[in-house]
């Protein structure tokens, strides 16, 4: 029998009732990913590098990044690039969950390597149906690399 490590979900996101939604789909999915919620950009790279304020932790990636285009300090096409340019990064599975429905951040996202790309609905139930199942495919469905390149 596989025993599969549950890997965390980090979640970047600076709109806090957005994260807090985002949080709760995800946890109506039962998936038991701990979902890991940084407010910007230089956050996440921070916590990818272990460096700054997370310079102790364990140097597991995560299992999936969820990442906003529209941050303060550093964007997420920014934290995307970085991502895709870094090898032992470059596997995680990158999400662009944004409001932003331009032609310009679709095409940068994907030229740099994002796995999907994911417009928030408006409405409240669209929102929470569309974290869920971003979170089953990503988290079960799925079939990550076993090693880290």
């Amino acid at each position: 029998m596989m025993v599969t490590e549950i890997k965390k979900i980090l979640l970047v996101e600076d709109n806090p009732n957005d994260a807090e939604m985002t949080m709760d789909a995800l946890a109506e999915t039962n998936l038991g990913n701990e979902v890991v919620w940084l407010k910007d950009g230089q956050q996440a790279l921070d916590y990818l590098h272990c460096t700054g304020e997370h310079a102790g932790r364990n140097p597991v990636n995560p299992g999936l990044i969820l990442l906003d285009l529209k941050m303060p300090k550093v964007d997420g096409l920014q934290v995307l690039k970085v991502l895709k340019a870094t090898p032992a990064l470059q596997p995680i599975p990158v999400v662009i969950l944004t409001s932003s429905r331009e032609e310009i951040d679709l095409l940068e996202s994907y030229k740099n390597g994002v796995n999907g790309y994911v417009v928030k609905p408006v409405e409240f139930g669209a929102f929470m149906e569309a974290i869920k199942a971003l979170g089953i495919y990503w988290a079960i469905i799925n079939l990550p690399p076993k090693v880290t390149i």
